[in-house]
C-alpha cells in the first residue's frame, strides 16, 4: 500500500526522463487517470474477492477433506496452493501489464476467478479441486500486484485514503468469506455451496473493469507501446538489498497469515469449540483486523521510521501465539484479538511497497517482486504446518516454527524500516 495525502511520494508523472526516450516522459505526462470514481469502485469489488477463497477453504477444511478423501499432507498443499499460485502468477504480472492495460489484465483475473471457484466444487476429484482452485488463485496473484499499482497511479495524492480503504475492503471480504461459509455449507447441506458462492462476488467484480478495459485500449492504441517497459526496465528490485528484505518481510507474514488462514480453524476445533465456533474464531482474527488495515496506511506514513510499528507487531504476534501453544481455549478471544494486531504486518509491507516508490513503474516492480518472491517463501508455512501437526499430532511444533518465521520477519522489518526509494537503488 501507499503513503497517506502528506507524503512525499511524487505523482506518476515526475518520472525521471534519464536514459529514457523523449517521447517515453511525454506519453507518461499525457496519460492523465480517467474513470475515478469507477476505478475506485472496481479497486473496492477486487479486493473483496482477494483473500475470500482462501478463508472459506480454511474455515471448510475438515469437511472437504472428507468429501474428497483428502490425506494430512494433500491439505497441507490445498492450504499451501494459494502461496504457490501467487508466486507463481505474481511474477509475471509485469510483464502482462507492458502487454495489456491494466483494466483488461483485471478483466481476465476476476473471470478466471470466478470459473475456477465454480468448477472447483462441481468436481468428486482431488486433482482436479486442486487444478481448479489454482485457476482461481491465480486471478487472485495477478490482481495482488495490480492494486498497488493502480492507487499510485490513479490516486497519487490521495494514496493513504485509498489504499486503507482497498485494504479495509480486502480484510471484510476475508472476514465475511470466514465467518459464513461453515453457516453457508450448513444451510444448503454442502460444503459445496459454502465454498462456491463466492464466485458471484468475483463475477461481480468484473462489471467495473470492463468499461474500463474498452476505454485503456483505445488509450493504448494511441501511445508509444515501448514507454512502459523502457521506464520500468530501469528497476530492478531484486538487485537490491531494499528488495530482498521487502521480499522477506512480506514472505514470513504471508506465511504466518497463510498458515492460520489455513489451520487455525482446526487448531480451535481440537481445544474443544465447534466447527462454527471455530469458525467464527477465524473470522474474528480477520474482523479485528479491520481498523488496523485502516489506520495502518496513515500511521506508517507518517511515521519517520517503521521500527516503532514492526516491534510492536512482533510483540503482539509472540504473545499470541504463546498463548495458543498453552491455553487455546480458555483465552481463546484474547488471542485471536493478538493475532488481529500481529497480522497488521500484512498492511503494513503493502503500505511500504508504496512507501518505497516514488513512481507508479518503481511500486508494480517492487510489488511483483516483494510478493512473488515473498509467496515462495510463504508457501512453507501452511505445507509445514500440516506435516508438523500430521506428524506430532498436536500443536507445539506448529507454533514453534511460526515463532521462527516471526523472528525472520522481523530482522527484514529493521531493514525496511529506514525510509529510501527502490529507484535510487541500483
Amino acid at each position: 500500500m501507499t503513503p497517506p495525502p502528506t507524503s512525499t511520494a511524487a505523482p506518476v508523472t515526475d518520472v525521471p526522463t534519464t536514459d529514457v526516450p523523449p517521447q517515453a516522459g511525454r506519453a507518461l505526462a499525457a496519460a492523465p487517470a480517467r474513470g475515478g470514481l469507477l476505478v475506485l469502485v472496481g479497486m473496492l469489488l477486487v479486493a473483496v474477492n482477494l483473500r475470500a477463497a482462501v478463508t472459506s477453504l480454511g474455515a471448510l477444511l475438515d469437511e472437504i477433506r472428507d468429501g474428497l478423501g483428502l490425506s494430512g499432507a494433500m491439505a497441507g498443499l490445498v492450504t499451501t496452493l494459494p502461496t504457490i499460485a501467487f508466486a507463481g502468477l505474481g511474477a509475471l504480472t509485469p510483464w502482462l501489464v507492458r502487454r495489456w492495460a491494466a483494466p483488461r489484465v483485471l478483466v481476465v483475473a476476476m473471470l478466471a476467478l470466478a470459473v475456477g471457484q465454480v468448477l472447483r466444487v462441481v468436481t468428486d476429484s482431488a486433482a482436479v479441486f486442486v487444478l481448479t482452485s489454482a485457476l482461481a488463485l491465480a486471478g487472485i496473484a495477478v490482481a495482488n500486484i495490480l492494486l498497488p499499482m493502480l492507487v499510485k497511479q490513479h490516486f497519487p495524492h490521495r494514496t493513504g485514503l485509498v489504499t486503507g480503504a482497498y485494504t479495509m475492503a480486502l480484510t471484510v471480504g476475508t472476514t465475511v468469506a470466514a465467518a459464513s461459509a461453515v453457516p453457508v455449507a450448513h444451510a444448503f447441506g454442502s460444503w459445496r455451496a459454502g465454498l462456491g458462492v463466492w464466485a458471484g462476488l468475483a463475477a461481480l467484480a468484473v462489471l467495473p473493469w470492463v468499461p474500463l478495459a474498452l476505454r485503456a485500449r483505445a488509450a493504448r492504441r494511441a501511445s508509444a507501446p515501448p514507454v512502459a517497459a523502457a521506464v520500468a526496465a530501469r528497476v530492478r528490485p531484486a538487485r537490491t538489498r531494499l528488495g530482498w528484505a521487502m521480499a522477506v518481510y512480506f514472505g514470513a507474514q504471508s506465511l504466518s497469515g497463510y498458515a492460520i488462514m489455513g489451520w487455525l480453524a482446526q487448531l480451535f476445533r481440537d481445544a474443544g469449540y465447534a466447527p462454527e465456533a471455530a469458525g467464527l474464531l477465524l473470522a474474528g482474527v480477520t474482523a479485528l483486523g479491520v481498523p488496523v488495515a485502516l489506520m495502518m496506511p496513515t500511521l506508517a506514513g507518517r511515521l519517520p521510521t517503521l521500527r516503532p510499528l514492526v516491534l510492536s507487531l512482533t510483540a503482539f504476534s509472540t504473545a499470541a501465539y504463546v498463548g495458543l501453544a498453552l491455553a487455546p481455549h480458555g483465552l481463546a478471544p484474547l488471542w485471536v484479538l493478538l493475532l488481529a494486531l500481529g497480522q497488521g504486518a500484512f498492511p503494513l509491507i503493502l503500505t511500504t511497497i508504496g512507501l518505497r516508490a516514488r513512481t507508479a513503474e518503481g511500486t508494480v516492480a517492487l510489488s511483483a517482486f516483494a510478493q512473488s518472491t515473498g509467496y515462495v517463501i510463504a508457501a512453507l508455512g501452511p505445507l509445514l504446518v500440516g506435516i508438523l501437526y500430521e506428524a506430532t499430532g498436536g500443536w507445539t511444533a506448529p507454533i514453534g516454527f511460526l515463532l521462527v518465521a516471526l523472528a525472520v520477519q522481523t530482522t527484514a522489518g529493521m531493514v525496511i524500516a529506514r525510509p529510501r526509494h527502490i529507484e535510487d537503488e541500483r
